[in-house]
């Protein structure tokens, strides 16, 4: 009785795992974007495949790296817009009222 073949890794799969992780370390936003940008491209590699490829769950763990470090980024961003708005918002009105 022979193993059927092995199944081969989508490479896309694995450029997004490691661009998730280096958005989280070394390219904090541009590792992000990479990540979300190859594991949709993956997950539809895989899809397409019929069964040839693996790597799924590589893809997946690379999304969501991804889309949380880019979430923590628009969170920051708003937090410091709202820190700008309202310490403005103070100063203008000690400026008016002065």
């Amino acid at each position: 009785m022979s193993l059927p073949p092995p199944r081969q890794t989508s490479s896309y799969a694995v450029i997004s795992l490691v661009a998730g992780i280096l958005g989280w370390t070394l390219l904090p936003f541009l590792g992000s974007l990479g990540a979300i940008i190859f594991g949709h491209m993956a997950r539809g590699e895989i899809r397409r495949s019929n069964g040839q490829l693996d790597g799924d769950g590589l893809a997946v763990t690379g999304l969501v790296l991804g889309w949380v470090s880019v979430a923590l980024w628009v969170l920051a961003i708003l937090a410091f817009l709202a820190f700008i708005l309202f310490f403005g918002g103070l100063a203008w009105l000690a400026a008016v009222n002065s």
